[in-house]
C-alpha cells in the first residue's frame, strides 16, 4: 500500500504526472460538480460555440448529485455516481483541459485515450461513503444550471477528500491490473 499524497487543486499537468494509479490521495482545493444531465449541457454549449459555466483548464469535475443539506451543514450526503453515465461527454471535456474526474466505475476506451492524448486522471471515491465525504466539503455554491436541482454545477472547497487513483494519464488502469495480480496470486 502506497503512503497518502496530499494534493492541492488547481490539477496541473505538472501534478497529474506525479500520480500513478493505486496512489491514495487527500485532495484539498476548489473541483466542480457533474453529472450526466450537466455534461450534456456543457458538451452542447460547447458545440454551439458557447462558454462553458467555469475554465475547465487543469480542474477536477466530480460526479456527484448530493442530496440536500440539513440544518447546519454545507451539503447533504455527496456520494459518487457511475462515471460510466458521462462517458459520451468526458473526451470532449477533456481535450479543452479537464484533468481529473472523480467517480465510481469503470470507464470507457474512449474516455482512457483521451486521459492518454491530453493528460488527465481518473480518481475513485468510495461509493456508499456520501455523508463521509460530505465533511470534507467545505463549501458548495450552485455555478450553473439550477433547474437541474440535485444535478446543478456546484463548485466545491475540498480538505482532505479521500480519494484513490484508479487510472493515470498512461492509461495504466488499476481495475485491470488488480486483476492481472489476482489471477496470478
Amino acid at each position: 500500500m502506497s503512503e497518502v499524497k496530499r494534493l492541492e487543486t488547481p490539477l496541473t499537468q505538472e501534478k497529474l504526472k506525479e500520480l500513478h494509479a493505486g496512489d491514495n490521495i487527500l485532495l484539498s482545493g476548489v473541483i466542480y460538480t457533474g453529472r450526466d444531465a450537466a455534461h450534456k449541457k456543457m458538451v452542447e454549449a460547447l458545440e454551439q460555440g458557447l462558454e462553458l459555466p467555469f475554465d475547465v483548464k487543469d480542474q477536477i469535475i466530480y460526479f456527484v448529485g448530493p442530496t440536500p443539506a440539513k440544518e447546519g451543514q454545507v451539503i447533504g450526503s455527496a456520494g459518487p455516481t457511475t462515471s460510466g453515465r458521462m462517458d459520451a461527454y468526458s473526451p470532449k471535456l477533456i481535450a479543452r483541459g479537464l484533468t481529473g474526474m472523480i467517480g465510481k466505475g469503470l470507464r470507457s476506451l474512449e474516455v482512457i485515450e483521451a486521459m492518454q492524448k491530453h493528460g488527465a486522471v481518473y480518481l475513485g471515491a468510495i461509493g456508499g461513503a456520501g455523508a463521509l465525504i460530505a465533511k470534507r466539503i467545505v463549501s458548495s455554491e450552485v455555478i450553473a444550471y439550477p433547474e437541474l436541482g440535485p444535478e446543478a454545477v456546484r463548485r466545491l472547497v475540498v480538505k482532505d477528500f479521500p480519494a484513490i487513483v484508479i487510472i493515470d494519464h498512461n492509461g495504466v488502469n488499476l481495475y485491470e491490473s488488480g486483476k492481472a495480480q489476482y489471477r496470478k496470486d
